[in-house]
């Protein structure tokens, strides 16, 4: 099996133990669920932003632990002062996230993306109980009806959907329900790394659905040159991660932005 292979069946395992712990009418009794969420769309689209999605990531598959240092409070607050949304991983076996991640992240007023492998409804239900506002679904693990059937019910809770394609083939997953299309530049079975896949898919992406790149985004001129193309959000993960104080990191990778952009 290659990696998002393994990384499926272990989620698989994973949910059906959640649910021995937790039910769906215990995650419906939380104090988040009947909250309003915030809508990524109006803060992709709001000219004093920047359009990053900033991450914040303990470790990944390729590249191991990135920051197992830096606590969540401290750098989601650093990246709401200007990115125009946060993703919080919460798969614990590769990616050394937590659920509860979330929650912690969750006193900032922007809007977070839970960033998960969702093969299950009961994951949607459970991101709407911890906070969430935009759930991630990959089409390279899920079928169309799959995509349909998950983005319908996170559109019932209130939940905005961001589908991620890896390839031109994985735009056949996109419907009604699917707020953004993500294209990850990380090849999820080899994990290398390479921008001309946004620069190659961007045309090809419905425009009535705001495009999203991730993945590989180092440089100010990444930015630059993917905003031209037509994208309108950049997630960014491991790049303030891997740094002693990914807030610092942000504040001046944030500088540089706007100096370019004038």
């Amino acid at each position: 099996m290659n990696i998002l292979e393994t990384i499926v069946e272990n989620k698989k395992v994973e949910v059906r133990n959640k649910k021995l712990e937790l039910s769906i009418s215990d995650l419906e009794m939380s104090d988040l669920f009947l909250r309003k969420t915030l809508s990524l769309r109006e803060f992709l689209l709001d000219k004093n932003k920047t359009g990053i999605i900033a991450e914040y990531k303990r470790k990944s598959p390729s590249k191991g632990v990135i920051n197992d240092i830096s606590t969540v409070e401290e750098v989601t607050k650093a990246y709401a002062q200007s990115a125009s949304g946060i993703s919080v991983l919460t798969d614990q076996k590769f990616f050394g996230g937590i659920a509860n991640d979330l929650l912690k992240a969750r006193f900032n007023h922007i809007p977070i993306l839970r960033k998960d492998f969702m093969i299950d409804e009961y994951q949607i239900i459970e991101a709407k109980s911890i906070g969430a506002d935009v759930i991630l679904l990959i089409a390279a693990c899920l079928t169309v009806s799959e995509v349909k059937q998950f983005a319908g019910l996170a559109k019932r809770l209130g939940l905005e959907v961001l589908l991620e394609i890896h390839n031109e083939e994985e735009l056949g997953h996109v419907c009604a329900d699917i707020d953004f299309v993500g294209v990850n530049n990380r090849n999820l079975k080899t994990f290398e790394v390479d921008i001309n896949t946004s620069l190659y898919l961007i045309n090809k992406i419905p425009t009535e659905k705001l495009a999203i790149t991730e993945s590989g985004i180092s440089k100010v001129d990444t930015i630059v040159t993917l905003k031209q193309a037509g994208f309108s959000g950049f997630l960014i993960g491991e790049n303030f991660m891997k740094e002693t104080n990914p807030a610092i990191a942000f504040a001046d990778f944030v500088h540089q932005l706007k100096t370019k952009l004038g």
